[in-house]
């Protein structure tokens, strides 16, 4: 589904005027009825994502970092079973798993008497039954499942939607019997940054030639689609020719104006490709 920069624009102020939580995606749906709900959904991830980078330095400092595990401290000695991260994340408008992470690390400090490392943090958070306090390991899993943006689960679930729509698209390149090479065989090949198909016959779509295709299971708005032309589509341009990407969950439509210089946008998989062997057949 493609929006106008306008429409966007009108998505993204409404989500700037509400907290991250379900009940604000229940509104976000009623508000905009005629939007896919993925593409909500992935504007709402977006969106809130910005708002945390725009923010995290100031939940980082050492004195906001003391304030909240001693807010927690207070919190659970009052009431362990109650949701005491989760509420005080909601507080002061930083993401559940973010927070559970801060206060994690400033526990396994005062444990250990070092800084705990990044990998064993992550190990954690991933599995909040390693951590040697049965109480913080709830609060923290009651913050990585009320997490619609961040965390391990958010991660998993992702990753696992990115690659089933790699495996679909490739479904469709055997149906219409496109050779291609996948990502996997091109690194075996020595190439360290590809897009997730190469074509060994180029295509056509909508009169542009096409020799790589990029899926992305997102929706691409104006600041993630800037930094894949900077780190991925323009490098994949220079070693490969022009090419295709693909926003599942649609784009802005005035982003897709690089076509003359060999990088086309879709929403879905052409449904008008022409291979060699249609040029052939009509010849």
């Amino acid at each position: 589904m493609k929006l106008s920069r306008a429409q966007h624009q009108e998505i993204a102020r409404f989500l700037g005027r509400v907290p991250p939580t379900r009940q604000s995606l229940r509104r976000l749906r009623e508000r905009f009825p005629s939007q896919s709900q993925s593409t909500l959904l992935s504007i709402f991830s977006q969106e809130y994502q910005k708002q945390i980078k725009r923010t995290h330095a100031r939940h980082h400092t050492p004195e906001a970092t003391e304030v909240y595990y001693q807010r927690y401290l207070d919190g659970v000695i009052k009431n362990a079973s109650s949701p005491v991260l989760l509420e005080l994340a909601n507080e002061v408008d930083f993401a559940p798993s973010l927070m559970a992470r801060i206060v994690l690390e400033r526990f396994l400090q005062e444990q250990d008497g070092s800084i705990p490392s990044k990998t064993l943090i992550n190990s954690m958070l991933r599995d909040p039954s390693q951590i040697p306090d049965g109480v913080l390991a709830s609060q923290v899993y009651q913050c990585t499942v009320n997490d619609y943006c961040y965390g391990p689960l958010v991660d998993c679930i992702k990753h696992a939607i990115g690659h089933e729509h790699e495996v679909l698209l490739q479904e469709m390149l055997l149906a219409k019997k496109i050779p291609f090479l996948a990502e996997d065989q091109l690194r075996a090949k020595g190439y360290d940054k590809t897009p997730d198909f190469i074509l060994e016959v180029p295509v056509a779509v909508e009169g542009h030639t096409i020799h790589w295709i990029e899926s992305k299971a997102s929706f691409g708005d104006e600041c993630s689609h800037q930094a894949y032309l900077q780190d991925q589509f323009w490098s994949y341009w220079n070693r490969f020719g022009p090419g295709l990407v693909i926003y599942w969950y649609g784009f802005i439509e005035e982003l897709d104006c690089h076509r003359n210089r060999g990088i086309l946008l879709k929403d879905c998989f052409p449904a008008n490709i022409v291979t060699l062997c249609d040029s052939a057949a009509e010849q």
